[in-house]
């Protein structure tokens, strides 16, 4: 089925004007580029706060990767612009990975930012997290598929996760704003609906909110420069227009149609819950010198269903980190990593007993040659003028990863390129030279779950600040 609506009975006569004040929240708001939203009519604030980009860590341990002070700038400039206008503010997949620890975290950040304003605001926290025994009886009833490149879910693989969350859709959005949220703080949800959340609340058509959403995603990253935050987004009944909070930026089609490419294998199709954003047959058109219009999308209802990721954590690492110009390394990169390589592994299973070592692994990272591709350059290709190797041992303990470090030391500082040659030194990075890492963390789901009632997952909890208030009460939060 295909709809523009999604069940609304109205449309919007109006533009449902929206800030995205920044493409996730603690990486920098700029407040006049939110002022600047305000004058021109904006009737929500609405953004990102994380994703999995990161990596699994910070779903595994509940931290965010933007730092508390980070985040409260940016919430202390969005709550006193709200102040200022009386609109909602809305965020999605709270302290990075959107877990109730992570959650919590930036629901004590918002409550201190509204003490010291001197402002009283009712916040909805939409939790996401699941337990395992529901994730296992979901399983069961068959109703948890599984994404490339995983295979089918079974109960060890959720008993191995410390966290697993859904991510939502628009609807538990939808329902907090129906029930009146000053503020909304979500756990793991997709970065576009965040944004679609509040224009479909308003009546507009699904297809333009939606692809509004995944426009602005990231805020000004859909604009010509790089010199601003935020973007702008104005939804109404035949498409939406998109233009940056800063003046001296700009949109144009280019820079708007292109970040259909972004984190999305079909540039055409965005699958989300419960639909599929189509722009197939979008048209992306230059209103005026900043401005972009866009219209055409589509929004084709689908089954429900819900993105499913779980992490947790596994062995444990220790590095090390050098610096090489040895003219004889450099004249054969990839014949040195595979000696030195060897002459590692050989190192330690000479220097530690094979009962206590276990399961381990060695890598060699070439940084300045192939360390982020992991693909060898064409034959023929110039040699750097440096390269830095870092070392990576893992096992399944700390004290089993330092071991290994401090065994390949001699050979990771001195391994020679030639032989017959006098034993180079290489440049440490740091002293002492290996460095426990910690725990290793790792996505274990990569699953979805059918749904027939998009808020059969979902937890909405409130904390109501001015009644709290107005009964004296003080607001509990660790």
């Amino acid at each position: 089925m295909s709809t523009e609506t999604g069940g609304e009975a109205t449309r919007p006569t109006d533009p449902i004007r929206i800030i995205v004040p920044v493409g996730s929240l603690g990486a920098g708001v700029r407040e006049d580029e939110v002022a600047y939203g305000l004058a021109r009519g904006a009737q929500a604030i609405a953004c990102d706060a994380g994703s999995t980009d990161s990596g699994a860590a910070y779903l595994a341990t509940g931290k965010s990767k933007n730092n508390y002070g980070a985040v409260k700038r940016d919430l202390e400039i969005l709550m006193k612009a709200q102040a200022e206008a009386g609109i909602p503010i809305i965020v999605g997949t709270s302290g990075q990975a959107g877990g109730d620890i992570n959650l919590d975290w930036t629901r004590d950040i918002a409550i201190e930012v509204a003490k010291e304003l001197g402002v009283a605001r009712k916040i909805a926290l939409i939790r996401s997290e699941q337990d395992k025994a529901t994730i296992k009886s979901l399983n069961a009833q068959g109703r948890v598929k599984p994404l490339a490149p995983l295979g089918p879910l079974d109960d060890a693989t959720v008993d191995a996760c410390d966290h697993i969350v859904a991510a939502l859709g628009v609807e538990p959005f939808v329902e907090a704003l129906e029930q009146g949220a000053d503020i909304i703080l979500a756990g793991r949800a997709t970065d576009t609906a965040v944004l679609a959340a509040f224009p479909i609340w308003k009546g507009a058509p699904w297809g333009a909110s939606w692809h509004a959403g995944k426009i602005g995603e990231c805020g000004a990253q859909c604009a010509e420069e790089r010199d601003g935050s935020g973007v702008l987004l104005s939804i109404s009944s035949d498409g939406f227009s998109v233009e940056p909070l800063s003046p001296t930026n700009r949109c144009t089609p280019d820079s708007v149609s292109a970040h259909m490419l972004y984190e999305n294998s079909n540039p055409f199709r965005l699958i989300e819950p419960g639909g599929i954003l189509d722009v197939t047959d979008a048209q992306y058109e230059q209103a005026d010198e900043r401005t972009v219009r866009v219209s055409g999308a589509r929004w084709d209802e689908q089954p429900y269903t819900m993105k499913l990721e779980g992490a947790g954590g596994g062995a444990f690492q220790t590095i090390m980190l050098v610096g090489i110009e040895d003219p004889d390394v450099l004249r054969d990169i990839d014949g040195f990593h595979d000696r030195f390589l060897m002459a590692l592994y050989q190192r330690t299973q000479q220097s530690i007993p094979a009962e206590r070592l276990g399961e381990f692994h060695i890598s060699l990272r070439m940084y300045g040659w192939n360390a982020v591709s992991g693909r060898r350059p064409p034959k023929g290709t110039e040699p750097p003028p440096e390269i830095g190797v870092l070392f990576v041992a893992t096992a399944q303990t700390q004290e089993l990863a330092n071991e290994i470090a401090q065994a390949c030391n001699p050979y990771f500082f001195h391994f020679p390129a030639v032989m017959d040659k006098e034993l180079p030194s290489y440049g440490f990075a740091f002293s002492p030279a290996d460095i426990p890492r910690g725990q290793v963390f790792e996505f274990k789901l990569n699953h979805v779950v059918e749904m027939s009632d998009p808020m059969e997952l979902v937890r909405l909890d409130w904390v109501d600040l001015g009644a709290l208030q107005a009964s004296g009460m003080e607001v509990a939060h660790g």
